[in-house]
This record gives C-alpha cells, structure tokens and sequence, in this order.
C-alpha cells in the first residue's frame, strides 16, 4: 500500500456496478455558452474500475466536461449517462439526489463547510439521502479512521491543514459509497507533500475499485494515479493515451 491506513471499509463502487460496466458515457455532447460552443461532440466511456485523468489547456472544455458528468450542468446537444442513468432525463430535483447517491467530488479549494467539525461536514453527505444522523455520524468515523484523520473529528476546516482537509473533503466524497468519484486539481491547493498523501489515497482508492475521473493540469498527478489519459482541445477528446496501472 501507498498510504499508513489500508482502505477496507470504503466499499466502492455502487452496488450495482460490476467492474467493467460502463460509469460513464458521453455521446455527441455538446455544450455552448451564448456564442460559445465548449464541448463539440464530446464522447468518452469509462468503465468501472478505471482511474482516467483528462488533460488540456485552459478553455479547452475539460471543466465544463466534469460539470456535465456530476449533473451542475446541462449539455446543449448529445447524451450523458452516469451508472446507467441519463442525466438529461431527470428533473432538478432527482438529479440532485442522484448526484447525492452516485457521485462523489472532490474540489481544489475542499468545499468544506467552515462552521461544521470534521465529523459533520462528513455525516452531511449521507444525512441529505435521508440517512439517520446516527447511522451517518457511525459511518463518517469509520471514513475518517479509514483515511487517518479520525483524531481530528472535532476540528473545525480553519484548523485543519491542507492535506486534513482534503482527506476529510474524501471521506464526505465517500459518503455514500458513490459509483464515481470526480477529483476536480485534487491536489492544487496542497503543498507538495500534502499532495503526494493525496495522490497516493487516490491511488489506493482505484485499487479497491473505485472508478476515479481526474481533471488536472498536473502531469505528475495524471501519471502516477492513472490508467488512462485522455487529452481534450477545442471541445472534442483530441488523444487517448493508455498508461501504467497506478502503483
């Protein structure tokens, strides 16, 4: 293993999903803003078990990709299905619970919430899917034991450094056991060795199965964690590389 902690109890990825089923497929997407087409045609397939990191400049539409697969946004043209479900059929409301029980995100800046200790912000993710605040609270303890940062459960976001504030930003990700997990420039906000920690959990996550899709602009990070590499330009996946698996 990578990290001080072995991932037992994190239980990836969704019940249903058997390794090699397709999490995600795109299908002509397209996406435009106004005047401004961000994805022209986008397709893109990954299956479960995959890590697959998605690489390209500024403005070349890997943002807006990501955004379409957790559901914060809609595509103009084009299909997008996550775990069989397409997102384009489901109302505002269902897809917010569909996004709650399938899909887990981690962001650069944590998201975390700053009024709430550690142990809260983590029980919140299971909380709004309807999960008792006990039950939650047991399951958010077990995470963060999991991921090493147990002995920080009353500590509030403002105390917390970097690195504990992502693993903490993971373990709500992991929540609710979703069938995929989005890391949006996982480790940009970390120093190099809090994000070393974090490439290594991401690294160990995919080897107890779970299905990772990384947007970054970090080579070292789309190398080391994962399996595939996929490079947009102008809207459109430009080149597909396959890499080692991560280790």
């Amino acid at each position: 293993m990578t990290t001080d902690h072995k991932l037992t109890t994190v239980s990836p990825p969704g019940a249903t999903t058997s390794r090699g089923d397709a999490v995600v497929r795109l299908a002509g997407v397209q996406k435009e803003y106004g005047d401004t087409k961000a994805l022209d045609g986008l397709e893109l397939e990954i299956r479960a078990g995959e890590a697959v990191a998605v690489m390209g400049p500024s403005g070349c539409g890997k943002s807006t990709m990501l955004n379409l697969v957790a559901g914060l946004d809609r595509a103009t043209a084009g299909t997008v299905e996550v775990h069989g479900q397409d997102l384009g059929a489901l109302d505002e409301t269902a897809l917010a619970l569909f996004r709650r029980r399938h899909i887990g995100m981690i962001f650069q800046f944590f998201n975390l919430i700053d009024d709430l200790p550690a142990l809260d912000n983590v029980a919140l993710a299971a909380q709004l899917t309807g999960v008792s605040a006990r039950q939650a609270r047991r399951r958010a303890l077990e995470l963060l034991d999991e991921l090493g940062v147990a002995d920080r459960k009353d500590a509030y976001p403002a105390v917390l450094s970097g690195g504990q504030r992502q693993r903490i930003a993971v373990a709500r990700a992991l929540m609710n056991r979703p069938a995929l997990l989005l890391a949006d420039e996982p480790t940009g906000a970390l120093d190099s060795r809090s994000g070393e920690q974090v490439m290594d959990l991401l690294i160990d996550l995919n080897q107890i199965g779970q299905t990772l899709l990384i947007v970054t602009h970090d080579p070292q990070l789309a190398h080391r964690c994962a399996s595939r590499l996929v490079e947009v330009a102008d809207g459109r996946v430009a080149r597909e590389t396959m890499l080692e698996t991560p280790k």
